[in-house]
């Protein structure tokens, strides 16, 4: 009878333990690829069937926006839970002679908060956040480990000649591919720490800016896309790469090829039930090195592309894979954002989400549940005279060239039946106008690095 008890009491702490055991989190993010550069959202000249199973077997959502529309500003929203109004970096900033312009020490950061909840962290691809030795080191922003670009200028090649692990310089001859060196870490990360909860994040460097990729993947796209074979890709470290477009169909392969690999070690561990992986685009497609989204259809049906804040610029694919968790197949049209995950990471590691956030949960969504929305989703972009935007409901309203103009005209247009952003409808939907014109400032703190106006609005009539 004793021998059954203790039996009995082993197998329920077992259950028990199971049942308090955190999921791990994977999230990746790749780089200036567009929403319409996965098959499963509509890419027509090249395949990527690993994402395209992560859809088939979890959860595709078909309004997610990324952060900004260029790297910098977009990690620090991501990391810091916020939109573009509310960031410490609002912009691109560089450092000499590597790095961006640092995060503080004590920003809240997602690593941080997870990490506080048992978690052991890890980052393999680009940083962008604060050069090495400062306060935006990813050693100071809570990884555990980082392996990978601290700079995204010194990411404008895949051949570099040293990379980082924690806070030591790997040198290399500038012969190996990078891609492969950070995609063999980050499965020697989840490898080692499977059998503990662990976030690893995954800023892929696939497909900025230079065209490179070793020829395996590249030859079976040269006869396809022969017509370009006599175009050099050129980029501004040097690089030259001959038929970048064919060289864009080989990256965008190897990549997913390395998802398949990532999918397949966590079932091989048998973790794969309770990790959930996202998968997502920093902002929407570029024209550097050569690549030509145009032909690709990088953006789908949407207007713009990288440096806009039109919806080629900023939507983004995001798909979620949880085995049992979030249905298989399912598709979403909830919108949500790169500062969402904050809070999403937050609740499911049963830790409260700061105040500070702008995002909302979205796991009622993956789950099944009652999912609140946002009120609208804001944007602010440093370059090209200034831009903002706002997402409200189905209406989308945006300003240019505000730095000298900060009553500058909004232009709104339907996203539920153009989704395109072809016909600007504002005098025809004053009443929104009137709405929306007022978030335009109270959605704005200011900054001192990143001023948005030069000049002071108007004063309103009485």
């Amino acid at each position: 009878m004793k021998k059954i008890i203790i039996t009995l009491a082993i197998a329920l702490f077992g259950l028990v333990a199971e049942a308090q055991k955190k999921p791990n989190f994977i999230f990746i993010m790749v780089d200036d690829a567009g929403y319409g550069d996965f098959s499963c959202y509509g890419q027509k000249l090249f395949k990527t069937p690993n994402i395209d199973r992560m859809a088939a077997g979890g959860m595709k959502f078909t309004q997610h926006y990324a952060g900004s529309t260029v790297c910098a500003p977009t990690r620090c929203s991501l990391m810091n839970g916020v939109h573009t109004g509310h960031a410490y970096v609002r912009g691109n900033r560089e450092v000499q002679p590597e790095g961006q312009a640092p995060i503080p020490a004590d920003l809240i950061t997602i690593p941080k908060l997870l990490k506080q909840a048992g978690y052991t962290t890890g980052m393999f691809g680009k940083w962008g956040l604060g050069a090495p030795g400062s306060t935006g080191d990813p050693v100071n922003q809570g990884w555990d480990e980082f392996y990978g670009y601290n700079c995204q200028r010194q990411a404008h090649t895949f051949y570099p000649n040293h990379l980082w692990h924690n806070d030591k310089k790997v040198v290399f001859d500038g012969e190996a591919y990078s891609h492969d060196l950070i995609h063999q870490r980050s499965l020697k990360f989840i490898r080692d720490n499977a059998k503990n909860p662990f976030f690893a994040y995954l800023p892929i460097t696939i497909p900025h800016a230079a065209m490179q990729c070793p020829e395996e993947d590249v030859a079976p796209f040269r006869k396809k896309f022969s017509q370009f074979e006599d175009l050099i890709g050129k980029y501004s470290h040097g690089t030259r790469v001959k038929n970048p477009v064919a060289a864009f169909a080989g990256m965008m392969t190897r990549m997913d090829r390395g998802i398949g690999e990532l999918l397949d070690l966590l079932d091989e561990l048998k973790i794969a039930d309770n990790t959930l992986v996202l998968f997502t685009s920093d902002n929407g497609p570029h024209y550097e090195g050569g690549h030509k989204p145009g032909f690709f259809d990088s953006n789908g049906p949407l207007r713009g592309h990288k440096r806009d804040l039109y919806e080629g610029g900023i939507r983004v694919p995001l798909i979620a894979q949880w085995p049992g968790k979030v249905k298989s197949g399912s598709v979403s049209d909830h919108i949500c954002a790169h500062w969402d995950l904050m809070p999403t990471l937050c609740e499911l590691a049963g830790i409260k989400a700061p105040k500070h956030t702008d995002g909302i949960s979205y796991v009622p969504t993956l789950t099944g549940g009652k999912q609140k929305a946002h009120e609208y989703l804001y944007w602010e972009f440093h370059s090209y005279g200034n831009t903002q935007a706002i997402r409200m409901g189905d209406w989308k309203a945006i300003r240019l060239k505000v730095r000298g103009n900060p009553d500058a005209p909004i232009n709104l247009y339907n996203l539920k039946t153009d989704i395109g952003e072809t016909k600007n409808i504002a005098a025809d939907h004053p009443d929104v106008v009137k709405r929306i014109a007022p978030l335009f400032h109270s959605a704005h703190t200011p900054s001192k690095n990143f001023p948005l106006f030069t000049a002071r609005p108007k004063p309103k009539k009485n």
